[in-house]
């Protein structure tokens, strides 16, 4: 490439400047603050219906309301699980654990209402035998006050009296007619009573023995159980109700909480 010319001469000078730090860019805001999550956390108890002997079953966190987010819309719909032998001091139920949801809260206090049942995965293995026929069956009830359940049942077969035969396997003509009897109970048993009387009955296994009685002259069984209890549907939540199942328990907030069951060791002067 040959160098440039001019036909004249040239009276100017370029002179290139650049601006130093122009285009730098400074951090928006500086450090963010560090703020311990717990500060801003409440602490609130969770209250069961007084359908059991112990009604204060613990506590949770929740955010507190800031802005448009409120502490009631984040715990309203929280399940809690509980073992039925904390909620009845009895540890012959301990394998049965009940779930509840929070449907209102006053004060520091949730209450909470029935939303499901389960059998805890040791027990249902310990069900499980040998040379025996498993029958299950499930079905869709509806209480008297609209609620809308899922029952799955259990049942096993049992030796007859003076058996030799190893096996006590009942034929497919048997499990049919057991299920069907088992479908037909249930429906009875919870179509006639709303659903704290229902949870009620499901606390000493009264449906399950019902079912081993009619299905004697079928084929003899023992373990029946109410496996699993699922709410399906609610009716329109309906404070005055849900207040009339807690009542007698301070439910406005103000009730004092239980005081913990201490048992003292004679001539230790400790506790257990």
């Amino acid at each position: 490439i040959p160098p440039l010319s001019f036909p004249f001469p040239f009276p100017f000078s370029f002179v290139f400047k650049m601006a130093i730090g122009k285009n730098k860019k400074g951090r928006k805001g500086g450090r963010k603050k560090i703020v311990e999550p717990m500060s801003r956390k409440d602490w609130y108890d969770v209250q069961v219906p007084s359908t059991f002997a112990v009604r204060k079953v613990g506590k949770t966190l929740v955010n507190r309301t800031a802005g448009l987010k409120t502490a009631t819309d984040a715990l309203i719909g929280r399940v809690f699980e509980c073992n039925l032998a904390d909620l009845n001091k009895d540890e012959s139920v301990s394998f049965r654990k009940m779930k509840f949801m929070c449907e209102e809260v006053q004060g520091s206090t949730l209450l909470t209402n029935f939303h499901g049942m389960d059998l805890t995965r040791d027990k249902l293995c310990s069900l499980v035998k040998k040379w025996h026929t498993l029958v299950e069956a499930w079905c869709d009830v509806k209480t008297t006050d609209g609620y809308v359940l899922r029952l799955f049942c259990i049942g096993f077969t049992k030796r007859r009296h003076k058996q030799v035969s190893k096996t006590s396997y009942a034929q497919g003509g048997h499990i049919r007619a057991i299920r069907k009897k088992m479908i037909e109970i249930m429906t009875n048993k919870a179509s006639k009573c709303d659903l704290n009387k229902l949870v009620a009955e499901f606390i000493p296994e009264s449906i399950g023995h019902d079912i081993m009685i009619a299905c004697n002259s079928i084929y003899p069984l023992n373990n029946v159980f109410i496996r699993k209890c699922k709410v399906l549907r609610k009716p329109k939540f309906d404070l005055q109700k849900l207040l009339e199942v807690h009542e007698g328990s301070g439910a406005a907030g103000a009730g004092v909480e239980e005081e913990a069951l201490v048992e003292t060791l004679e001539g230790t002067g400790g506790r257990l």
